[in-house]
């Protein structure tokens, strides 16, 4: 009964890390302005509040290149898959050989 089960969760897990892409943007972003706004606050100087944003941007990027990364390698998968592949380019010295 677990093995039935297992590929719905696993549907559900993947859609719901899709969704959070856009959430976790969000997030880096806003805790990387609140950061930047607490080293201001506490060394009293204006121009750690960029490093907080800057930080928070780069974390952003990276969550986007993580959930890239996941997506290519899980799309490469499927282009190995002998179901996924069109005939005409597995066999295509057979017909070079036909003309």
């Amino acid at each position: 009964m677990s093995n039935q089960e297992e590929p719905k969760l696993k549907k559900i897990v993947d859609a719901a890390d899709g969704l959070s892409l856009g959430i976790s943007i969000v997030v880096a972003v806003l805790l990387g302005v609140g950061i930047g706004l607490l080293m201001k606050n506490l060394f009293n100087t204006p121009w750690l509040l960029w490093v907080g944003v800057f930080l928070g941007v780069a974390a952003a990027i990276l969550n986007v290149y993580k959930a890239y990364d996941k997506q290519k390698k899980s799309l490469d998968e499927l282009a190995d898959d002998p179901r996924y592949r069109h005939k005409k380019y597995d066999n295509e010295d057979d017909e070079d050989d036909k003309y």
